[in-house]
């Protein structure tokens, strides 16, 4: 069993940047490959980044692509998710997650491959 909860999120203008934190609980964080998802209000909750187990791998959404990059500091058993250029239709809450299984490469999109979820933190970029 993981837990996650995320923190970081906030209010910031278009332009700026937030840093997203989860911090996980348990022994075996390492062994998690994690994702970040967002979902605004009324949308589906969309992939936005991915990292692998050992931090040897990463994904991103299109829409992310150059302006966030995922990580993580399994010594903390915390990912991070630094957003940066922040532009409205980032809005949304933010959830992390953990999947297990896979390579030391393997990372997941879709959320169905996530076996735990934080409870999200709320990102508001104003125009």
């Amino acid at each position: 069993q993981v837990r996650l909860v995320e923190s970081g999120g906030g209010l910031v203008q278009a332009g700026g940047s937030l840093r997203l934190s989860c911090a996980a609980s348990g022994r075996t964080f390492s062994s998690y490959a994690m994702g970040w998802f967002r979902q605004a209000p009324g949308k589906e909750r969309d992939f936005v980044a991915a990292i692998s187990w050992s931090g040897g791998n990463t994904d991103y959404a299109d829409s992310v692509k150059g302006r966030f990059t995922v990580s993580r500091d399994n010594a903390k058993n915390t990912v991070y998710l630094q957003m940066n250029s922040l532009k409205p239709e980032d809005t949304a809450v933010y959830y992390c997650a953990a999947a297990r299984g896979g390579s030391s490469v393997t990372t997941y999109y879709t959320r169905l491959s996530y076996d735990f979820w934080g409870q999200g933190t709320q990102v508001t970029v104003s125009s």
